[in-house]
């Protein structure tokens, strides 16, 4: 996850460059402007989860630790799991609760996986 963390700090500001440039300038962030950039970073993460797992079910830390995500019985992540998957960890991950739940898991599986029906499997190197 730190790894994950790291990329996305990345993208969010390459993100947060482009939004303030289309804006002309840095708009002052009160009110909807505020609004309007975190809802493009919210895009912009979902554009960047679901693309990844739509394409073979991994980000590149998940390349780098040999993890992909899967939907047992289909040949890839369908784009409605993938979506609610991607709603449901950016609720549950952040509280912990997704991540007590994965330690005390017999399959160490994240509560957004149970929930959705995806599953995060090793990959042969």
């Amino acid at each position: 996850m730190a790894y994950e963390a790291t990329l996305l700090l990345g993208v969010l500001v390459v993100a947060s460059a482009v939004f303030m440039t289309a804006a002309g300038g840095a708009p002052s962030l009160e009110g909807w402007p505020r609004h309007a950039l975190q809802a493009f970073l919210v895009s912009v993460l979902a554009a960047y989860f679901l693309w990844c797992w739509l394409r073979g079910g991994q980000t590149l830390p998940m390349k780098a630790w040999h993890i992909r995500l899967v939907v047992p019985g289909r040949a890839s992540v369908p784009p409605g799991r993938a979506l609610l998957r991607f709603v449901l960890a950016a609720v549950l991950v952040p509280t912990g609760i997704s991540l007590l739940w994965a330690l005390f898991d017999p399959e160490k599986q994240f509560l957004h996986d149970r929930i959705v029906g995806t599953r995060l499997v090793s990959v042969p190197r």
